[in-house]
């Protein structure tokens, strides 16, 4: 079942994120990850959170999500990604019946 990462990001150095972003982009794809949504419009139509960047990721199973975040090759790039910018991440295990109304 796929599972998804949601991300709040502030990026204050966008030369070093666009370094990072390039380093990371092979990274998500051997890992199974592939974009939903990076950056772009968005509205909040209820409550008072105040998002800078949303990125949604997709990974095939929330193993992959974990493995990919827990990688020695994710976490000596997560240093750079810190050092130019603060995230709010959100891991979540999607459903197989989206129309199902149960846990």
């Amino acid at each position: 079942m796929a599972a998804y990462a949601i991300v709040d990001l502030d990026i204050f150095d966008i030369a070093d994120y666009l370094e990072y972003q390039r380093q990371l982009r092979p990274l998500l794809e051997a890992a199974g990850g592939r974009y939903l949504v990076r950056g772009g419009e968005f509205e909040v139509i209820e409550g008072e959170y105040r998002p800078q960047r949303i990125i949604l990721v997709e990974f095939p199973s929330m193993e992959a999500l974990r493995d990919f975040y827990e990688s020695d090759a994710y976490r000596d790039l997560e240093k750079q990604r810190k050092a130019c910018s603060r995230a709010i991440m959100v891991a979540v295990r999607g459903v197989e019946d989206a129309l199902a109304l149960q846990d």
